[in-house]
């Protein structure tokens, strides 16, 4: 459908937009797109980047839309308001979400591999991606994250790959129901914990993904996944776990400070694998990846052996750098499941954590307030400091009814030492002044791609 398409993409800078486009201008579609942050002159490189694949940039006050032929694709952060949007109802052009244009790709492809969870997506789609690449099969992969494996100089904000073979894998998202709209021929359902729905519509959402694929593959270690596993039909079920029964299994864990080993197991055949990234979060999504390059027709030995070379995603658990003996690192950690997992990979390694995290909007602490405190309490430790500035905001309308102070005064109240510091930048410093020798800095928080910059800053302020 792409082919011969004129797309313009309002809020082009999304990390679910631009792969999007990324993938439509590779196959030879006319894209164009505008962006609040290109508006502001935020993430210059991000759109040099776009512009390097042909792709045209606009402001966005309606300028760039002025044909009925032309597609508009709207992001969720985009309001009706905008000018582009009024632009588009102007000259009578075709509208279609984000999620509408992805999953008509997706259904159109031959294999098609979407991963499910609230946690891990992106990592499994590169995990994926990497295998099917590593082996010569030169997939189309759809990420919301940079893919390390594919980045470069020229190329570094590589959130996408476009391929000549068979298979498109892709994260399938929950938090808007539009996974509703993708028919897997192979699904993965790696977790199911609260994030932005109730967990009895997450269960829906999810079986209801799950009942269309040939091949379900689901990490039955998480409690409510296994839980969907035991509704599902057996024939069509591939589980994996740690430690635990299931069709493909990890046992033996090595954690090494930024790696972590273990044997694969299956069938009563035993493999050791090394994965170039660190955690036990990271043996269930190798596992989840491994599943479903199997259930894809990857033989078992070349999908453990393909994966050992998975580099890792942006802003997932990565090293930005270190100074004076103090260590940081940027992760994408934001909702309750996320936050623990990177919290457990770094306490099993010594060194003080001083955490700043930046929510990624009002409405997700609303839902998340109580779990994200019950998290912070059980997982900070004595000597941990937690910093929350205030919500990431980039325009539009919000309720606020639940803050940072909110979930600060509940951490405190918990025994932990929790700050509210509202501006980021303020947050950021007061880490820098306690920061010592051993100590280590994570920022965490999602949908703010400045964040890595602010950790790359951060680097260069300790070695000052």
């Amino acid at each position: 459908m792409e082919t011969g398409k004129s797309f313009f993409f309002v809020g082009i800078g999304g990390s679910g937009m631009m792969p999007l486009a990324m993938i439509l201008a590779g196959r030879g579609a006319t894209v164009a797109g505008s962006d609040r942050s290109l508006d502001s002159g935020r993430l210059p490189a991000k759109f040099e980047d776009l512009a390097a694949r042909g792709i045209a940039l606009h402001p966005q006050d309606g300028s760039g839309i002025v044909s009925a032929d032309q597609i508009v694709v709207a992001s969720a952060a985009v309001e009706a308001t905008v000018p582009d949007m009024l632009a588009a109802e102007t000259v009578g052009a075709q509208r279609m979400t984000r999620a509408e244009l992805l999953a008509s790709l997706f259904n159109a492809s031959v294999s098609r591999i979407g991963v499910a969870g609230t946690s891990g997506k992106s990592t499994v789609t590169g995990m994926i991606g990497w295998i099917f690449h590593a082996l010569g099969r030169d997939p189309t992969v759809m990420n919301g994250a940079v893919m390390k494996n594919f980045a470069s100089a020229e190329a570094p904000f590589a959130s996408a790959l476009v391929g000549e073979g068979a298979a498109f894998v892709s994260e399938v998202d929950e938090s808007d129901g539009s996974i509703a709209l993708y028919t897997p021929e192979v699904a993965v359902l790696n977790n199911v914990s609260l994030d932005h729905k109730s967990l009895e519509e997450l269960r829906a959402l999810f079986g209801d993904f799950a009942a269309k694929a040939r091949v379900t593959v689901v990490n039955v270690g998480d409690s409510e996944a296994e839980a969907l596993a035991d509704t599902m039909d057996r024939a069509k079920l591939m589980t994996v776990a740690i430690d635990a029964s299931a069709d493909l299994r990890a046992e033996n864990l090595t954690p090494e400070r930024y790696a972590i080993s273990f044997d694969l197991v299956s069938r009563g055949e035993r493999l050791r694998v090394r994965l170039g990234v660190p955690g036990r979060h990271n043996v269930e999504n190798a596992l989840a990846a491994i599943g479903a390059a199997i259930a894809a027709g990857v033989p078992r030995e070349e999908a453990a052996t393909a994966i050992e070379g998975f580099k890792g995603l942006k802003r997932r658990f990565e090293w930005v750098g270190e100074a004076n003996g103090v260590a940081v690192i940027d992760d994408f950690g934001h909702n309750p499941e996320k936050i623990a997992a990177t919290l457990d990979t770094l306490h099993a390694n010594p060194g003080r954590l001083l955490l700043m995290f930046q929510p990624h909007g009002y409405g997700p602490l609303k839902v998340m307030r109580r779990e994200l405190v019950d998290m912070f309490a059980e997982k900070l430790g004595e000597d941990d400091v937690l910093v929350l500035p205030d919500p990431v905001y980039q325009g539009g309308t919000t309720s606020r009814e639940v803050t940072s102070a909110d979930i600060v005064a509940d951490v405190q109240a918990a025994g932990r030492d929790a700050r509210h510091i509202p501006a980021r930048d303020d947050a950021a410093a007061a880490l820098i002044a306690m920061a010592g020798p051993g100590d280590r800095i994570v920022l965490m928080g999602a949908r703010d791609d400045t964040l890595s910059l602010l950790a790359q800053e951060m680097v260069t302020d300790l070695s000052g």
